[in-house]
């Protein structure tokens, strides 16, 4: 197992770790206040942990070789588990405007504030711990998972920020019940961004520019190459896959092509972790002027 991997594992079981632990303390605050927006961040927290059981599972799947069944490997589990992930976050969504709806027609005053906003000052300062490992994690790996996993414990922060300024504001019945629709609000549009990016993965979506350029830099830096055209790329989970037609000099042996090949997939394995590189050589008479590009025109 790579260290990219150990690394998206560890963050998938703290990220469980401390979902359960929000639930818990969630859960004493909530029934010890009767907080609407308490409760918002307890349902928010307990979708938590399914949808990091199921990255944790997703993650475990995506990591396994290619076999006969699979010969790109199970990378798309990644995405597809964060599709899931959204859809469970927006049926909670619901849940808490319907909750607060109603709330608000039906007040009660809050009880005992102050074990309310310790309970919730100790969630934020657990939620952005979590946040800056699952941050190093994606930087280190470009895991999907656990970047749609981060997404959803950033908007954790803003909804926990707004669960004390509720306490805080007490006083101002229809206050509490208010910011817990915010929330949902903040949750839906979470889920939204994280459907969105799964669906273009399991779509075979571009990968993003930055890296494409990257790619392109690397290919006609390599010695002998004369350009290349038709580059196709897409992200499954932690793979990625690239594919392109190499153009060599016309008169260049299948020997001498392949080795120019093989030192083009060796510079950009060497660049980007979880490479797999599809190279076909073509002769540079043969060139495709509509997707085409050569050494200064790229």
């Amino acid at each position: 197992m790579t260290t990219e991997n150990r690394l998206v594992r560890l963050a998938t079981y703290v990220a469980v770790a401390v979902a359960i632990i929000l639930v818990l303390i969630k859960l004493y605050a909530w029934l010890r206040t009767g907080s609407a927006s308490i409760l918002a961040s307890l349902l928010d927290s307990t979708v938590d942990i399914l949808a990091s059981l199921i990255i944790l599972y997703a993650v475990m799947i995506s990591q396994a070789p290619a076999d006969k069944e699979h010969r790109f490997g199970h990378g798309k589990a990644e995405p597809l588990a964060s599709l899931a992930q959204s859809a469970f976050i927006a049926g909670s969504a619901v849940y808490l405007i319907l909750y607060a709806i109603e709330s608000l027609w039906m007040y009660s005053a809050l009880q005992q504030v102050n074990i309310g906003l310790w309970v919730m000052g100790l969630s934020l300062v657990l939620t952005t711990v979590l946040v800056i490992f699952q941050y190093y994690a994606i930087q280190k790996t470009k895991s999907t998972a656990i970047q749609s996993d981060a997404l959803h414990y950033v908007s954790d922060i803003l909804t926990t920020g707004l669960v004390i300024l509720g306490l805080l504001f007490s006083q101002l019945q229809w206050l509490d019940p208010i910011l817990a629709i915010l929330i949902a609000l903040w949750i839906m549009r979470s889920a939204y961004s994280i459907g969105r990016d799964s669906v273009n993965q399991l779509m075979d979506g571009e990968i993003d520019d930055d890296m494409r350029a990257q790619i392109i830099q690397i290919i006609l830096a390599t010695p002998k190459v004369q350009g290349f055209n038709d580059l196709r790329t897409y992200r499954a989970g932690p793979n990625c896959f690239v594919q392109f037609d190499l153009e060599l000099d016309d008169q260049l042996t299948l020997f001498e092509s392949h080795a120019i090949s093989e030192h083009v997939v060796n510079n950009l394995k060497a660049t980007f972790a979880n490479l797999d590189v599809m190279v076909h050589q073509e002769p540079v008479s043969f060139r495709h002027d509509a997707d085409h590009h050569q050494w200064g025109t790229a």
